[in-house]
């Protein structure tokens, strides 16, 4: 990759070690070819550590958490029952590989279980089910009242297949082709990857918001413990869990990962009692469907802010 392909970050968060082991994940992401922002931040402590942690970035699933969180408040103050059934038609839902966005029939699964199976294999179809029940305007509503204005959400996950569709001839082949193009030109032929049209928020955002849910600052207590217990049955931890699978770690979070978009936002909690919460949001600068090296830089970062911060 030429220089003048990689990128180095606007702004660098920390000071002294802090700074240097940001600058450090900055520059392993450029040489990877993955443009993004990181932030991590220490929970009790306030210290932390990142790059562009301002910068507003579609969010694919990672628009299920404030979703998650906005349908749990409603159940946990008696406006929403997670009993209720709801069904899935396989011929109106929406695409994906897991779960309901994998049936060929329909099924009826109650409220409850579709944030389970939303937030544990990322499952489209059920994520949009819940949009049914909470549409986005009313999403984007309850995060503004609760002052989290720097995350957006404008649409239910299948729009963002139907507008990459809708320029590529529903060839996503092309559609990757032209998100990583559009990456490097600055302009945005698919709209969902247009930050002013998409899902979109900024690490500190996404860091803000889990902070606020694990300090039950945010929402009802039960909305938040649910969040909590729910970020934790997730199945993909090859991100910011990647390198910090030990029995004494525990890792909550939810990936989002959409044509040239990888991310992951969680919690890292260790026996010790050391609480990070981080969000690493990257866009590839390379086509490619399967990205492991993406996955692994950001468990690297992930590893060294933790370390970093927990002293």
């Amino acid at each position: 990759m030429s220089t003048r392909d990689t990128h180095r970050p606007a702004r660098v968060l920390g000071g002294g070690a802090l700074r240097e082991v940001a600058e450090t994940i900055a520059s392993d992401w450029a040489e990877a070819g993955i443009r993004g922002s990181f932030l991590a931040r220490c929970l009790d402590t306030g210290d932390q550590l990142g790059f562009d942690a301002d910068e507003p970035v579609p969010l694919a699933s990672v628009a299920k958490v404030p979703l998650a969180l906005v349908v749990l408040d409603r159940i946990a103050t008696g406006r929403l029952d997670a009993a209720r059934p709801v069904r899935v038609d396989p011929d109106t839902g929406s695409v994906g590989p897991t779960g309901l966005s994998a049936f060929r029939h329909p099924a009826t699964v109650a409220v409850g279980d579709l944030l389970l199976l939303m937030l544990s294999v990322s499952d489209n179809a059920a994520a949009d089910a819940l949009f049914d029940l909470v549409p986005p305007d009313e999403v984007d509503a309850r995060l503004r009242a609760w002052d989290c204005g720097d995350i957006r959400i404008r649409h239910r996950v299948q729009r963002m297949y139907e507008c990459a569709a809708g320029v590529s001839g529903n060839d996503f082949t092309l559609a990757l082709e032209l998100a990583v193009r559009d990456e490097r030109s600055g302009r945005h032929t698919i709209e969902t990857l247009d930050p002013a049209h998409a899902n979109a928020g900024t690490a500190a955002a996404l860091v803000d918001l889990l902070g606020r849910v694990w300090r039950d600052t945010i929402a009802h207590p039960e909305a938040t413990a649910e969040l909590r217990r729910l970020l934790g049955l997730q199945l993909f931890t090859q991100r910011i869990a990647g390198d910090l699978r030990t029995d004494t770690i525990r890792v909550s979070g939810k990936t989002g990962t959409f044509l040239h978009l990888r991310h992951d936002i969680g919690v890292v909690e260790a026996e010790s009692g050391h609480r990070v919460a981080m969000a690493a949001l990257t866009r590839s600068r390379r086509r490619a469907r399967q990205a492991p090296d993406v996955d692994l830089a950001i468990a690297t970062a992930a590893r060294r802010a933790f370390e970093t911060l927990r002293g």
